[in-house]
């Protein structure tokens, strides 16, 4: 690892446009709508890049690049092929309802269809799952530093948070969609024209993929264990139904100006998600054939840059991987700060003035940016933060969500349990068969509860009608993101 000082220097002048983009932002900032949704106001231009500007994060360029590195096809399922099915699902089945129901929040969507008490539990699942998103991408931006300049990790992780902390707190939503925008655009110009240049230069990816294992391609269990394949629905559902009901991906449907805007976004982020997010993964399982011994896969990113390509390609292909961290990380922080200044302020004080929520969401940020940066210091790998980040949210809040939009027996009490005794049943298989996938497992007990439940309490507690959180109801029909 040598010092590389333009290098260095683009990455400090593209860390100074993005607060400077994040400051602006901050102007336009009047209420808790303007910072949570942004108005509720972006266009599908807007909508579109930040959804997919998140989700091309640090977990996938650096994450994504160093589980292929290590083992192939069958190590990235769930992202970005988790990942990109949960885009599709969402713009088909959940966001043209709740957006159409006027939300701020995914715990909105469980207080106005169920009860108080729903809402609050799903604000309190929420949280956790995004902190160890945050920690994630902290770990990535370290990694970066540490492969270009030499410096240790944690120099690299503090200045993440201190960049990411300073623009999300003053512009919200507002500054996370403008700084996304610009951070996909290098991103997919970066990952486009560069990786042919990478491969170019190693010798042609068919010179390299003929020396990479047959098993490296599969995208199946080959061994028939039920464990296996356990394992890989696991892969593939952790991300695809798990997120359905995260906040980043919500928040950004809620943000569009109207329904078209919000389900079409999610599919043509997914196409974007499925096909420039394929690179980073040759990248990785390349690296493994050009760089076979390295002692830190996830830098191989880095590694294969700086090892072919001439400075000013260097400067673009790692703000290409700032971007897609710093895109990722800025909504990652912003979900469960929303939700603290929404949803858990309104429930503990009801008559919460916008200034207030305001307040509350602006410090929330600082709050959990801190706990991710303390997370971030007693790292894991990357692609594991953020996959099990997403474990909660599938154990917990997938069934009630999907019952709600799609069932109209559902009720409160079935939602509680639902959430109850998916998050029970999760930690039972953690301790009792740490071998399976107990997040996965642990759904078809949460659907169980939910059914009996809801019918059985069906006539003491009335399921409430879809409505929006003014109380006017919202039609079942059209729900579909068609």
């Amino acid at each position: 690892m040598v010092t590389n000082t333009p290098v260095l220097v683009g990455l400090g002048l593209y860390v100074l446009i993005m607060l400077g983009i994040g400051l602006y932002a901050s102007r336009k900032i009047r209420g808790s709508a303007d910072f949570i949704v942004a108005g509720k106001r972006l266009s599908l231009l807007l909508c579109t890049g930040t959804l997919a500007a998140t989700w091309f994060g640090g977990g996938l360029c650096i994450g994504a690049a160093s589980a292929a590195y290590s083992g192939g096809m069958m190590a990235v399922v769930a992202d970005p092929f988790g990942a990109a099915l949960c885009l599709f699902l969402a713009g088909l089945f959940y966001v043209r309802i709740m957006r159409r129901m006027g939300l701020m929040t995914v715990a909105s969507f469980f207080t106005t269809r169920f009860d108080g008490r729903a809402g609050l539990l799903a604000s309190l699942c929420t949280i956790p799952a995004y902190v160890g998103w945050v920690a994630a991408l902290m770990v990535a931006f370290g990694r970066i530093l540490q492969s270009i300049a030499g410096l240790d990790p944690t120099i690299g992780i503090i200045l993440a948070a201190a960049v990411v902390l300073v623009y999300t707190f003053a512009g919200g939503m507002w500054a996370v969609t403008l700084t996304d925008f610009v951070q996909l655009i290098i991103l997919v110009a970066g990952m486009v024209l560069l990786t042919p240049i990478i491969v170019s230069e190693m010798g042609g990816w068919s010179a390299i993929a003929d020396q990479i294992p047959d098993e490296r391609f599969e995208l199946f269990p080959t061994d028939g264990n039920p464990t296996s394949w356990l394992a890989y629905a696991r892969d593939w559902l952790v991300i695809g139904l798990g997120n359905l009901a995260g906040q980043d991906l919500i928040q950004r449907a809620l943000s569009a100006r109207d329904e078209k805007v919000a389900y079409r976004s999610c599919y043509i982020s997914g196409i974007l998600y499925i096909t420039v997010g394929l690179l980073p993964v040759l990248l990785g399982m390349a690296g493994a054939v050009i760089l076979p011994d390295l002692v830190e896969p996830e830098l191989v990113m880095m590694e294969l840059a700086l090892k072919y390509l001439p400075t000013v390609a260097i400067v673009l292909f790692m703000g290409a991987l700032v971007s897609a961290l710093l895109s990722s990380a800025d909504s990652a922080l912003l979900a469960p700060a929303s939700v603290i200044g929404w949803d858990l302020l309104h429930l503990a004080k009801p008559a919460a003035s916008e200034k207030l929520s305001l307040l509350v969401s602006r410090l929330s940020v600082l709050g959990l940016g801190l706990v991710a940066l303390v997370m971030a210091l007693h790292r894991s790998t990357v692609y594991d933060l953020m996959v099990d980040s997403w474990s909660i949210l599938l154990a917990t809040l997938f069934v009630p969500l999907t019952a709600g939009i799609w069932w109209r027996r559902a009720n409160a009490p079935g939602a509680l349990a639902a959430v109850l005794v998916g998050f029970g049943s999760w930690m039972a298989f953690m301790v009792l068969t740490p071998d399976l996938p107990g997040d996965l497992l642990a759904v078809p007990f949460a659907v169980v509860s939910l059914v009996v439940v809801s019918i059985a309490t069906g006539e003491r507690v009335p399921a409430r009608p879809l409505s929006g959180e003014d109380g006017r109801p919202v039609a079942f029909e059209n729900r579909l993101g068609v």
